[in-house]
């Protein structure tokens, strides 16, 4: 059974930095692409980026790239998104999902997760 639980959402200034965690179950851990999505109210839904945690591969989109990370604890089975020099616009609601990745390349492709997490806020103010 694939299970996602993210926390760590909150409120920020612009400028300011949060950390996201996924924590998954073992095996979607050592079997699955885990990525982060995010949407805004009125929206569409925007993938921020991807890790093959068996590998460590990890992808960034364009709006994210040099300023979002991503580490991993193995132990836990759980991956962070750290989110530094944010922005208003990166306000949105933020999801961990996983898709089956027999090969670290699919880490590259943000669509065909089909587990999600819960869902956290994050908030940025000017």
């Amino acid at each position: 059974q694939v299970q996602l639980v993210e926390s760590g959402g909150g409120s920020v200034q612009a400028g300011g930095s949060l950390r996201l965690s996924c924590a998954a179950s073992a095996y979607t851990y050592s079997s699955d692409c885990l990525g982060w999505f995010r949407q805004a109210p009125g929206k569409e839904r925007e993938g921020v980026a991807a890790v093959y945690p068996r590998g460590g591969s990890t992808y960034f989109a364009d709006s994210v790239s040099g300023r979002f990370t991503i580490s991993q604890d193995n132990a836990k089975n759980t991956v962070y998104l750290h989110m530094n020099s944010l922005k208003p616009e990166d306000t949105a609601m933020y999801y961990c999902a996983a898709k089956r990745c027999e090969d670290p390349i699919m880490v590259v492709d943000l669509t065909g997760y089909n587990y999600w997490g819960q869902g956290t806020q994050v908030t940025v103010s000017s």
